[in-house]
């Protein structure tokens, strides 16, 4: 440690990790339920109700649009009451949605419960979650936020194959109760109630558990990342004019429009192709298994070389295994891709907070990816609706694949010109 700095500690130590852990906790059951499970459930309420995949796909996309389109207003709800009250209150509505997928019995039961546990989402998830990381960590923030987010694919990984034997064991109605229980104790209970504190100052403490005194000017240069962060904490007006909030929104949509089309409709195109349930199921297992390499890898590695950097050999990765899935039936290819798109998307999820966070600052965090979120909710939600609607029209799902292909293509460049904003004096 260098001179003058110190590390602050109340009650025994630096309590970020543990806020940190509490929020991964919370990312753990919540993006694994809401997100990586609905898929499973969708071939086979559409083969039990009788409806098409484009209708059931809908209830996710909905789902999916109530956890973006609030993002001012959950920005201006985390900045008012802090990152946890809304991860307690959200978390709470969203496992009474997934209670409440339960009563299907017709289309629009689907689309109302699933957008209220989106809602519940929105407000209890990525922008509270990341938030907590955020404030509590400047140095390892990239670290902390890959830790947060490889906990969702953790969650994807275990998920599909549980809800697979719930199903086949209890059926989707009482799977749906199970799951909102379990949603219910690590969301709102463990995560958010006992672990979960909203920033450092509220302990006495600080950012990183280290404070900083007046120190020589070399001294500084040391403590500073190796990495661009920003030496200012931008206002949300100032934010909002540079091109490189647009470009990160771009790299947000394009990686989300990737996630929600492939998360609804991979376990579906697979068995259509003959692979057998259980093979489909387990291959989103293996590509939310290897998005916590990506998650973490992009974490570890966003210490030490420029996010912008990461986010487009990210999109690159991505590209590469659209192009396996669009070209082979082989098994072991099918993995292949599995792995490549799940180290591809886990990085650019933790690119998103990483970018704002390392090119705006701490203190109006919430609000500026406030702005930027919805917009890949949006194109998340668009994805499964335009691939079950291409679906409908051709029984394929080529034309819908090939389309995300070409809107990943559309991330790479805008991360080739993400560079970090320079704010006038």
């Amino acid at each position: 440690m260098m001179r003058n700095a110190k590390t602050l500690r109340s009650d025994g130590g630096f309590y970020g990790w543990i806020a940190l852990a509490g929020a991964a906790l919370v990312y753990f059951g919540s993006c694994g339920i809401f997100y990586y499970t609905y898929g499973v459930f969708l071939p086979i309420m559409c083969d039990d109700l009788g409806w098409s995949r484009a209708a059931v796909a809908g209830g996710l996309s909905l789902g999916m649009l109530c956890v973006g389109l609030p993002s001012p207003l959950i920005g201006a709800s985390i900045a008012r009451f802090g990152p946890r009250v809304n991860m307690v209150f959200g978390n709470l509505l969203a496992a009474l949605g997934l209670a409440g997928m339960s009563l299907a019995q017709e289309a629009w039961h689907v689309y109302f419960f699933y957008s209220l546990s989106g809602l519940g989402v929105g407000f209890g998830l990525y922008m509270a979650c990341t938030t907590v990381v955020n404030n509590w960590f400047v140095r390892k923030r990239s670290l902390g936020m890959g830790l947060v987010v490889a906990a969702g694919g953790l969650g994807g990984f275990l998920f599909p194959p549980l809800v697979t034997w719930l199903i086949s064991t209890v059926g989707w109605q009482i799977s749906w109760v199970a799951l909102a229980g379990i949603y219910f104790t690590f969301t709102v209970v463990i995560g958010g109630l006992i672990l979960v504190r909203n920033k450092p100052e509220d302990l006495g403490q600080v950012p990183d558990g280290i404070s900083i005194e007046p120190v020589m000017e070399e001294e500084r240069i040391n403590y500073r990342s190796i990495v661009y962060q920003s030496p200012v904490d931008w206002r949300v007006k100032q934010a909002i004019r540079k091109p490189a909030t647009w470009l990160i929104t771009t790299i947000s949509a394009a990686n989300f429009f990737a996630i929600g089309t492939i998360s609804a409709h991979q376990v579906a195109y697979l068995k259509d192709v003959g692979f057998t349930p259980i093979i489909a199921a387990m291959s989103l297992s293996v590509l939310a298994g290897m998005s916590i390499v990506g998650r973490l890898g992009f974490g570890a590695l966003a210490l030490r070389f420029e996010v912008r950097h990461l986010a487009i050999a990210s999109f690159a990765v991505q590209l590469i295994a659209l192009a396996i899935l669009l070209t082979t039936r082989n098994l072991t290819l099918i993995y292949v891709y599995a792995a490549l798109f799940g180290i591809s998307y886990g990085g650019l999820i933790t690119a998103l907070p990483t970018f704002v966070g390392g090119y705006y600052g701490r203190t109006h965090y919430a609000q500026i990816l406030g702005l930027i979120f919805p917009v890949g909710m949006i194109f998340e939600a668009a994805g499964p609706v335009l691939a079950g609607t291409i679906y409908d029209a051709t029984t394929t799902y080529t034309p819908a694949f090939a389309t995300v292909a070409v809107i990943s293509f559309m991330g790479l460049v805008s991360a080739i010109l993400a560079r970090p904003p320079k704010l006038r004096q």
